[in-house]
């Protein structure tokens, strides 16, 4: 048997309207008809888990496991005082689930945003004075309003060097994470493969864990030319995917 993780921003629904992605539901559906399990892995902070999974079965999607960062983070942040960094609703999901605190935190805790310098100049400040850094996620690229701007493993790797100091990740594409996403398949990663539209921020690592790799450039990615390393396969989008499996029988 073999399974599947399948990303969503970018691979099932776009990083514009959050949107289905052409062939993205009945992508799904067909893995339901043949009974093929999969898992939707997601960096997801902007919305409650349960509130994001609601979002995607009202637009369409049949799926019975999903798994974002939000999920696992208390497992990270767990009696520590942390300072949240990133978009409004995600500081304010932090606000309503940990302890906070801004002064001087045990750990700060970034999701993704557009930062500014002075932003960025306060958060090295609070790493040299011995803040952990925490990342909900390692995304290379960032998609808003159909540009490309450095993701969140981008904005880690920087801070990491300007204040020579590690980082942990929650989210993709950490070991545990998807330790986490292959516990619901319950198969060895040679046997899963992983579809998405980052190429760095989860189907290189993902491929050194063993699984194979679809990249779609239907998000981050709009071209092979953009890409020097190689998955196992590249589709426009899920929809010639899924094509290309029923033309050859799959």
């Amino acid at each position: 048997m073999e399974g599947f993780f399948i990303d969503v921003q970018g691979t099932l629904i776009d990083d514009k309207n959050f949107l289905p992605l052409p062939g993205s539901r009945e992508f799904l559906k067909y893995l339901n008809s043949k009974k093929t399990p999969f898992v939707l892995i997601t960096n997801n902070t902007k919305k409650p888990s349960e509130e994001f999974i609601s979002y995607l079965k009202n637009l369409g999607f049949e799926f019975e496991y999903y798994i974002d960062p939000l999920m696992v983070a208390g497992e990270y942040i767990q009696n520590k005082t942390i300072a949240p960094y990133g978009q409004e609703k995600f500081v304010k999901i932090m606000k309503n689930s940990f302890n906070i605190d801004y002064k001087n935190p045990d750990a700060i805790v970034l999701g993704i945003k557009l930062y500014d310098n002075e932003t960025i100049s306060g958060i090295i400040e609070k790493l040299l004075n011995g803040s952990e850094l925490i990342g909900m996620h390692r995304t290379s690229l960032y998609s808003y309003n159909s540009k490309r701007y450095p993701g969140l493993g981008a904005i880690l790797e920087m801070l990491k060097y300007a204040a020579d100091t590690d980082y942990v990740t929650v989210g993709k594409p950490s070991r545990e994470f998807f330790d986490r996403a292959k516990s619901y398949l319950g198969l060895n990663y040679d046997k899963i493969t992983i579809i998405s539209d980052d190429l760095k921020g989860d189907l290189i690592p993902a491929k050194q864990l063993g699984m194979k790799t679809v990249l779609v450039l239907s998000g981050k990615i709009k071209s092979e030319k953009e890409i020097n390393q190689k998955p196992d396969f590249i589709y426009k989008n899920l929809k010639l995917l899924l094509e290309n499996w029923r033309k050859n029988g799959r």
